[in-house]
């Protein structure tokens, strides 16, 4: 059918019977009846035989059939476009914002907008904006977004609300957070949906402090919503505060409806914000209370049990998952079983998920997936079982996989010349220039006594300028975050945190504790120098902090940036029994929890 709209085969049938208002105003009382595409098409048919283009109602008639198309068939409504008669704004809103929002034609909504300019029949409008940088966001267009911001200003819209908002969220998208904050501050009104926008950048930005004290001015003017509540709690999973998340929690329960308070969302945001700040057990409580929940309830729960070393729940809880009728799992579900069978070194059911998730479920094995199974088999020992599946894999290992295999040859003793094969194997990945490796073959030369090697890999570093990536741990004191770097003498409280070390040092001293000085620096120097620097490593002196300022009975929570050394982490179960306090470290691979001498690890990770 040629999509024109022409005008009546005899018009004045239609004007003597009827009105033709009366017969616009059928067309669209079946417009609004309209299922599908082939009751529109009869519809559009009757409408090209029956109007005139010229009349009035006719422009409205074209914009509703143009707004129904466009969300069932974009290609029928790109062809009805150019065949309207005088068009408005809002016709090419709605085709705009319908390749906006679809999976595959995003660009098409740039394109348009294009054309709507160099046609010049139509000027955009305040609703244009939004739906076309809503497609720039998506795309990264940063480039065609900016000229759209220039569109914005020189048409006039530079104080409209909506407008900046999308703008707003358009700059963070395209990782210009400096520039959504600027269109932010500029803005001459501001509504709830502005400063959700905001505090949700610095989120996506990893600015959560900052997405936190913004959040803190907006409460002078406004009350936070479901959608605030949920940034919120996102950054607090982030930083790692507990007592912080409690308090969004509570206040969330307080003060928010409970549509709110019973959304999926929300829920599992506060599962995940629990499991990553440390508590499991207010995770499960959050879960266990849960009217509805998805797949990604029980991922979030899953993969807090794997990641706190809780590995029998965890596996319970993919039991509990399998038998629900409405619900499958996911590639994501078995990345988290993957992991519970990692941090337990449970080789044999490690194979049995894997080969259940490929044979049962159908699910293609992703990078992740590898990445488990590689790491659990090079962790026990089966460095060349390990080295067999990566060669047979259908996809490229990346430089975690090949750092995984050189972590576990440093752990197991392995042989030099294998090490030194899977170091050049991190080393050609992508992004495999970084410090991480060079530290871990100084090491492997280090266990072996060849100083010289390690030596050669110092002097590397150095002509690269590779800089050793510094322990950094942080803790948490009553809203307030403390940062300590390894030997770190920056803090107002260094006195008291130094003259803490002496007497954890001593007291370690006195139940013979001996150092393990491999953890150490990696230079050939004297023991006590070396026993020196693992005595400052940055968990340590937060831990100090910890008992000088902590209350009686709170457990002290240390966020660490990397893994925790041999050492460190037998001083720590000493210090929990020594100093009858609990432990919670979080580094960069899992949550150790340290209670009465033991380690949730079980000395395993």
């Amino acid at each position: 059918m040629a999509l024109v709209v022409a005008p009546p085969s005899h018009p004045t049938c239609t004007t003597t019977r009827f009105p033709i208002h009366h017969h616009h105003r059928q067309l669209l009382n079946l417009l609004e009846n309209c299922k599908t595409m082939t009751q529109l098409k009869q519809i559009h048919a009757q409408a090209l035989r029956t109007t005139t283009p010229n009349h009035p109602d006719t422009l409205y008639l074209y914009s509703r059939i143009m707004h129904f198309s466009a969300f069932s068939d974009l290609n029928y409504s790109s062809r009805l476009l150019p065949q309207i008669h005088h068009t408005n704004s809002f016709i090419w809103n709605t085709l705009i914002r319908a390749y906006a929002w679809s999976n595959h034609l995003k660009d098409q909504s740039i394109i348009l907008y294009r054309r709507m300019l160099i046609e010049g029949c139509v000027a955009p409008d305040k609703h244009t904006f939004p739906f076309v940088l809503k497609a720039c966001a998506f795309l990264s267009a940063l480039s065609e977004g900016q000229q759209i911001h220039g569109h914005v200003l020189k048409l006039g819209f530079g104080s409209d609300r909506y407008v900046n908002n999308s703008l707003i969220h358009f700059y963070v998208s395209s990782g210009c957070l400096d520039l959504s904050v600027k269109v932010f501050e500029e803005m001459p009104e501001r509504n709830l949906v502005s400063w959700n926008a905001m505090i949700d950048g610095f989120v996506q930005s990893g600015e959560f402090v900052a997405a936190l004290r913004k959040f803190v001015e907006m409460q002078e003017l406004l009350e936070p919503d479901g959608f605030t509540m949920q940034s919120l709690v996102s950054a607090c999973g982030e930083l790692g505060t507990l007592s912080l998340g409690m308090w969004v929690h509570a206040y969330m329960l307080r003060n928010c409806d409970s549509i709110v308070q019973n959304d999926v969302l929300m829920n599992n945001s506060m599962v995940d914000m629990y499991c990553k700040c440390g508590s499991v057990e207010m995770a499960r409580q959050v879960f266990d209370r849960m009217d509805k929940r998805d797949v990604t309830s029980w991922n979030s729960m899953i993969l807090g049990f794997a990641v706190h070393g809780e590995i029998e729940n965890a596996l319970e809880a993919f039991d509990s998952m399998c038998e629900m009728k409405n619900i499958m799992p996911n590639s994501i579900t078995f990345v988290g079983v993957l992991s519970a069978c990692n941090h337990g070194g449970m080789v044999r059911e490690g194979k049995k998920y894997f080969d259940l998730m490929v044979e049962v479920y159908k699910i293609e094995p992703r990078l992740e997936h590898y990445g488990c199974m590689v790491d659990l088999l090079a962790r026990n020992g089966l460095i060349n079982e390990a080295l067999e599946l990566v060669s047979s894999m259908p996809i490229k290992p990346d430089v975690v996989i090949w750092r995984s295999l050189l972590d576990a040859c440093c752990k197991r003793n392995a042989d030099i010349e294998l090490s030194e094969r899977v170091a050049k194997q991190v080393l050609a990945s992508e992004e495999g220039v970084s410090s991480g490796v060079y530290v871990l073959l100084s090491k492997i030369y280090a266990s072996a006594n060849r100083w010289e090697e390690v030596g050669l890999v110092r002097n590397l570093m150095s002509e690269k300028g590779i800089v050793k990536e510094p322990g950094c741990s942080s803790i948490e004191l009553e809203g307030e975050f403390h940062r300590f770097i390894s030997g770190d003498t920056s803090h107002p409280h260094t006195k008291e945190i130094y003259q803490t070390l002496d007497v954890i040092e001593q007291r370690l001293l006195n139940v013979g504790y001996v150092p393990d000085l491999s953890q150490a620096t990696m230079i050939d120097e004297l023991d006590d120098r070396k026993q020196n620097s693992l005595c400052l490593h940055s968990e340590r002196l937060a831990i100090a902090f910890g008992l000088l300022k902590s209350r009686p009975g709170i457990p002290i929570r240390i966020f660490k940036n990397l893994r925790v050394c041999n050492d460190c982490h037998t001083v720590t179960k000493l210090i929990s029994t020594l100093f009858d306090v609990d432990i919670v470290v979080r580094d960069r691979v899992r949550f150790h929890h340290f209670k009465d001498g033991v380690c949730s690890c079980k000395d395993y990770w």
